[in-house]
């Protein structure tokens, strides 16, 4: 393709990123701001209509966010098109919403890429309280001649388990998807997953799907342990992304992007993949990783841009 049609790709991709991560931002403050402002209207004890005006403005930007919303999932799959062509791809949800794992999925298939299996997790994961069990079932279920990654953090020895199982090395043979089977079904009777539908194939690439940010006095630790699974399954294979509904505190891609200079820190990130924009720019970004690159992409902090730069 030529260098000029590329550049008006990216162009229209980038375009299309800022203006739906804008109207998303854009919403988001609308929707922080409403009740204090709601509040001092109470408290000057004279409504003269402004509650119904910040009702009205609230309605107005959120139906600007479903219309950008709707106008990226229409051109999504042109904007992608040939980016992941012969890829196989692992999806792995956790904590993310149905609708996400399944647009993310189409518009792999969309880049000319291939779905080689979906892996649901569920939150048992993520659960400080059952991290003991996680270490000492990803140990028990490693494929013969696979190995562990010297980590204590039961996210990281799940990822190992799951790399080794489930995505084909850079430099060695593909798993074996009997093997892949094996191990789904171990983590699914431990609790840790749900029982797959099929038997996944062998992935070169991975995404891992996670919804908004965690709550509680565990939410950091859970936090952690999502981002250090992704980070290992980017190790294991050709690359990985971590996509989430946003970069607020507690969410795993937060975390991610606080780790420093450590694997986790490196590993490539996207907010807002609850949006088509979002979910453009995960794929976008799976196929950065497949070229050897990596960034932060989104409208949450410490992105370097909406979607990757053009190749």
């Amino acid at each position: 393709m030529a260098p000029g049609v590329i550049s008006r790709r990216h162009h229209r991709i980038a375009l299309l990123a800022v203006f739906v991560l804008a109207l998303a931002a854009g919403f988001a403050l609308a929707v922080v701001g409403l009740p204090q402002r709601i509040a001092d209207v109470a408290a000057r004890g004279a409504d003269t209509g402004e509650t119904a005006r910040l009702s009205a403005e609230r309605d107005t930007l959120l139906a600007q966010l479903r219309a950008g919303d709707e106008f990226a999932g229409r051109v999504g799959p042109d904007l992608v098109r040939g980016r992941l062509t012969g890829v196989p791809v692992t999806v792995v949800a956790l904590g993310a919403e149905p609708a996400d794992t399944r647009a993310v999925a189409e518009l792999v298939a969309a880049a000319g890429g291939s779905v080689a299996g979906e892996v649901v997790l569920t939150p048992a994961v993520t659960d400080p309280a059952r991290a003991d069990q996680l270490r000492d079932l990803s140990a028990r279920l490693l494929p013969s001649g696979a190995q562990l990654p010297a980590a204590t953090d039961a996210g990281a020895l799940a990822g190992g388990l799951l790399g080794a199982a489930l995505l084909t090395p850079p430099d060695g043979p593909a798993p074996d998807p009997d093997g892949a089977g094996a191990v789904l079904a171990g983590l699914a009777g431990g609790g840790f997953a749900e029982a797959p539908p099929a038997r996944p194939a062998p992935g070169r690439l991975a995404v891992v799907v996670t919804g908004a940010a965690y709550s509680g006095v565990d939410a950091a630790t859970s936090a952690t342990t999502a981002a250090a699974l992704a980070a290992e399954l980017d190790r294991r294979g050709a690359g990985a992304v971590l996509a989430g509904r946003d970069a607020a505190d507690g969410s795993a891609v937060a975390a991610a992007r606080a780790a420093g200079a450590g694997p986790v820190g490196r590993l490539a990130t996207v907010d807002g993949v609850g949006t088509g924009a979002g979910r453009v720019a995960t794929v976008l970004a799976l196929a950065e990783r497949q070229q050897g690159g990596t960034g932060r992409y989104g409208s949450g902090a410490g992105t370097v841009g909406p979607v990757p730069d053009a190749p």
